[in-house]
């Protein structure tokens, strides 16, 4: 007696990761590929600095942090304090109207 034969299965490919990026584009100065991103795994803390522009972050990290992450907090960030800004001289120029 023989063997049944298997069906024939393709392998599976093996899909290709995109690596993430590590040099972005500042916020400030508007340069591409400017801002880089150093994580101090050890001491628990992540620098961004702009070469262009000098512009500093530094935020805490844990071990699932990339320098993606830590560029996207420094973004809402900006985003957070431009918002209070904008809504404290709304607040001035009420008040200077009054």
């Amino acid at each position: 007696m023989g063997k049944r034969k298997k069906s024939s299965r393709k392998p599976t490919q093996t899909r290709v990761r995109v690596p993430l990026d590590t040099a972005f584009t500042c916020l400030f100065c508007h340069h591409d590929k400017s801002v880089t991103v150093r994580i101090d795994r050890k001491e628990g803390v992540a620098q961004l600095v702009c070469r262009v522009c000098d512009q500093r972050y530094q935020s805490k990290v844990n071990h699932l942090t990339e320098p993606v992450d830590v560029y996207s907090e420094w973004k809402e960030m900006c985003d957070m304090l431009e918002e209070q800004r904008k809504a404290k001289e709304v607040g001035e120029a009420s008040v200077r109207r009054s």
